[in-house]
Formats: C-alpha cells, structure tokens, sequence
C-alpha cells in the first residue's frame, strides 16, 4: 500500500529508532511511541494502516494493547513483535486479535515482507474518516489536505501544502530537514525547507520569529506541535 503510515510500538528507543528509520527508508510514513499510553495518544489524533507492536513493555503490554483495541472495535492491523518464539505464545497473540507475529531477533528483510502481507490484506473499501488537527485559530484536513482559518480556507503553494502534509501526519515528532527534503523533491537543495517553514509561519503563526506551531528542534529539523 503506497503511503501506508505506520505505529512503530517499543520501549526500546534503539530498536524503535531503528525500525523507524528502515521503515522510512523502504517508503512508508513512521511514527513511534515508547508505550501503551503514547500509542494510544498517538491513535486519538492520527489514522494508522498498521501498528508494529511490542509485546513485552512495562505496564500495559502489547497483547493487552491488542485485545483492548479489538474490544473498542478498532480494526487497525497489529504485527506483534516479542523475544518469545514459542507456539503457545504465538497462538496468545493471535487470539487476542494480532494479524500476525515475529519473533525477535528478525531479519529486517523478513520485517518488510510481513508488513508488506499485512497491508495487502487490510481492506481498502472503507472510506478515510475526516481529520482535522487544531493550530490556534487554524485548522488542519488531514484528509484534504487544507487549511482553514475559522471558515475561510488559507491558499498554500503545492511545496507548503506538502510539507505541512508530512510534518501533521508526524506530529510531535522532529523530522530531519534531509527527510523533508527528500519527502518534498528538494532533496538537492535541503535549504529549500526552510525556505517553505518561514513562508508557512508567517501564516499560521501569531508571532513568527516564536512559533508555537512550527517548531525548530535544534540539531535534527522540524515539528509541528498542535493544539
């Protein structure tokens, strides 16, 4: 699936950044969260495709994730990742609604095939719900791709509507100015992104030289923090 965005789970922040990274780099949207709870915060703002879930985290662990999402009649599809191999073990997650299961340690090869079954699987007749992301007086469609301010829509240039695109989808995460670049076709010219960030802060921004929105995350690139 094109442009899949995908929920990396793990409270191991090397192995999470690592998946992040790979995944990234084989063309799919990525954001992470260290737990149960953050996953959760990540899913009330954002619309997944999959969830690449560990299973043994402190407090709520992935199979308790799981079942709990399934009980709430949330669909996404779920690969379970854990260090246990056993059958029994496997059989638990798929009980408690996993699509599908990997043992650690895994070829990342074998990570990509998985995720690549998965989302082949997962239907596709179902219409994207509407989503919007608050920024103070503006308002962000996920789904269109707009922004208005109250009701009146605020005109963005291709580059500032595909930038702000990325950098929604990835919220609260910082995204290296060479990935935005990438992302936007400018990956020639990285300095092109800060070209769009100041043009977007003069128009979301109350204050563009303090933005509250569109952030600066020193030594790596961007992020957008919304209300």
């Amino acid at each position: 699936m094109d442009d899949a965005h995908i929920l990396v789970v793990d409270d191991d922040k090397r192995l999470r950044e690592l998946l992040r990274k790979y995944l990234s780099d084989n063309g799919y949207l990525v954001a992470t969260a260290a737990d149960a709870a953050e996953a959760r915060s990540r899913m009330a703002g954002l619309a997944f495709d999959l969830i690449v879930l560990d299973v043994m985290m402190p407090g709520e662990d992935g199979m308790a994730l799981t079942r709990s999402l399934r009980a709430d009649g949330n669909r996404v599809p779920v690969l379970l990742l854990t260090a246990r191999g056993e059958v029994d073990d496997r059989i638990k997650g798929l009980e408690a609604g996993a699509d599908d299961y990997l043992s650690k340690p895994f070829e990342p090869r074998e990570l990509l095939l998985r995720v690549a079954s998965i989302l082949r699987r997962a239907p596709r007749d179902e219409p994207e719900p509407a989503r919007e992301m608050r920024l103070g007086e503006f308002s962000w469609d996920l789904a269109r791709g707009e922004l208005r301010r109250g009701d009146q829509p605020v005109h963005l240039t291709q580059a500032e509507r595909d930038l702000l695109a990325i950098l929604a989808d990835l919220a609260g995460q910082g995204v290296a100015r060479d990935e935005l670049a990438a992302r936007t076709g400018n990956s020639a010219n990285p300095r092109t992104v800060d070209v769009q960030v100041t043009r977007l802060r003069k128009k979301i921004e109350d204050d563009p030289r303090l933005p509250r929105y569109l952030q600066t995350v020193r030594g790596i690139g961007y992020m957008l923090r919304p209300d």
